[in-house]
């Protein structure tokens, strides 16, 4: 579940609550008052690699909590956070927190998004960095790993190469990160869920709105479940329910987007006629790359020299899932391919050669899926799961979920206790909810949302078709709906819903 790349004061009593940046009372896991040793400290805010102006004028600092409330007095860690001032003059009391994607995307590199998408523009926005992200202390980054997926593209999707690569990385990083003390099994959703009850109170914030997406629609439903305390409305984008998210779940959603885009193409006559039977172009041309993969020179999406790639079947559904090519431009892709030309596919390989070092927390998402969504699964259950979405498919290719090859031979690496019977519960709440999809969400497929909704109530659920993973940023309309969801969390208005269709598709020339 990672990031799809996208690009004046309140009422006395609000700005009292929300100026109390000392010592708090925190929550315990699940247990209501208790770890005492949770408070806010001010400091400075995080230099980002890129400029945010938004920070120029937040209030910063860091969120210190037990590493394991279950050892209160045990190792304190300190989580990055920032409180971005509203756009309004007068603003509501209530701010928004943000719970990001991932686990282990960067919080703050979301800034720009959230404040494009209008998320301050009537209260303030609270970020944290999920804990061992980055400019988190400790920070659960994994160089190791960055660098091994960057050297991957030049091997078949589940080459051996590459996984002897994956597994050398991951304990080389399991093993710097515990040689300095760090509990990996510490960092799950449930401990997550207690920072942000921790932070709401460090903050002194009687009440706010929660806003998460992917992996931050798993932490929030967890957080509304374990501490519903002091939470006027929850809104979720792009659906990870903790009741269904286990890893043969990303077959599905595959299945699912691919689909809808595919339908999608069909009911538009210039996409139709220009690309007829893209399923079969689709399952012909997976077959075909997996017997005979291809080794090919491809410039990355931003730049840069060339480098040796290669395709194979499961890179392409992978290209496809991760957003390396674009809905828009994926019929084209596929009809291109079919004729023999696959540089929109082997650029969106080379695209993974190129992976920033050290940003991302796989630390945090390896401690996550390894403790949450991995047990109680196996290799056959994969298997099994991608044969049902893709029947016909080479074995090889099914055997690995989308996003997250060599899961199991990982996690025996990670080692990390196992969390999944006290996470994979579903939110059962009468707290207002706004439930957001995508239809061309191949990674949390949009009929997740059904899942979420049936234990919330108070829920309404909002489809945007044409829309991948992480819909706000993406659709006005879901910003206007979200807006109004904040505004009266009982009835938005989902009026600008009606009418929507998917964007037209790239056509090219014969």
């Amino acid at each position: 579940m990672t990031k799809h790349t996208l690009h004046a004061a309140a009422a006395a009593a609000a700005l009292a609550c929300l100026s109390a940046f000392g010592p708090a009372q925190g929550t315990a896991a699940g247990t209501g008052p208790a770890a005492p040793s949770a408070r806010f400290v001010p400091g400075a805010c995080p230099k980002t690699p890129e400029p945010i102006e938004a920070l120029s004028t937040a209030r910063c600092g860091y969120l210190e909590v037990p590493e394991n409330r279950a050892r209160p007095a045990g190792r304190t860690i300190r989580l990055a956070v920032a409180v971005i001032e509203p756009a309004s003059a007068e603003p509501a009391p209530d701010p928004v927190v943000f719970m990001a994607g991932g686990p282990g995307e960067d919080v703050f590199d979301d800034i720009p998004f959230l404040i494009d998408s209008g998320l301050n523009k009537d209260r303030e926005l609270i970020v944290m960095a999920q804990r061992g992200n980055l400019y988190d202390q400790p920070n659960l980054a994994c160089p190791e790993v960055d660098r091994a997926d960057g050297k991957t593209v030049g091997f078949g999707w589940d080459a051996p190469e590459a996984k002897q690569l994956m597994l050398k990385a991951y304990q080389e990083c399991h093993d710097r990160l515990t040689a300095d003390g760090t509990d990996l099994s510490s960092y799950n959703t449930t401990e997550n869920a207690a920072d942000f009850a921790d932070l709401r109170t460090a903050l002194g914030i009687p009440q706010w709105n929660v806003y998460g997406y992917s992996y931050g629609t798993n932490l929030g439903l967890a957080y509304l479940r374990l501490h519903p305390q002091g939470i006027r409305a929850l809104a979720i984008d792009s659906l990870s329910p903790p009741q269904v998210t286990i890893l043969p779940w990303g077959w599905s959603s595959a299945r699912e987007g691919l689909d809808t885009v595919l339908a999608a193409c069909a009911a538009q006559p210039a996409c139709k006629s220009r690309y007829p039977g893209l399923d079969k172009t689709l399952d012909e041309q997976v077959a075909k790359l997996e017997a005979n993969p291809l080794t090919l020179n491809a410039r990355p999406p931003g730049g840069g020299n060339p480098v040796e790639v290669v395709l194979d079947g499961g890179a392409l559904l992978n290209m496809m899932v991760g957003f390396n090519v674009r809905p828009a431009d994926l019929p084209a892709a596929l009809e291109e391919l079919g004729r023999g030309n696959p540089e929109r596919f082997a650029q969106g390989r080379a695209k993974g050669s190129v992976q920033p070092v050290g940003l991302s927390a796989h630390g945090l998402t390896q401690s996550v899926a390894c403790a949450e969504w991995v047990p109680g699964t196996s290799e056959p259950d994969v298997l099994a799961a991608g044969r049902e979405a893709f029947p016909g498919w080479p074995e090889t290719v099914l055997a690995q979920t989308p996003q997250l090859p060599f899961e199991y031979d990982v996690c025996k690496v990670w080692n990390v206790a196992d969390n999944a019977a006290r996470h994979r519960v579903a939110t059962v709440s009468s707290v207002p909810a706004l439930v957001i999809s995508g239809t061309f969400d191949m990674k949390t497929g949009a009929s997740y949302a059904k899942d979420a909704s049936r234990t919330l109530s108070r829920s309404t659920s909002v489809l945007i078709p044409g829309i991948g993973h992480w819909v706000v940023p993406q659709s006005k309309c879901a910003q206007q709906v979200l807006a109004s969801f904040l505004a009266r969390p009982t009835a938005p208005d989902t009026g600008c819903v009606a009418g929507l269709t998917p964007a037209p598709f790239t056509i090219t020339p014969k």
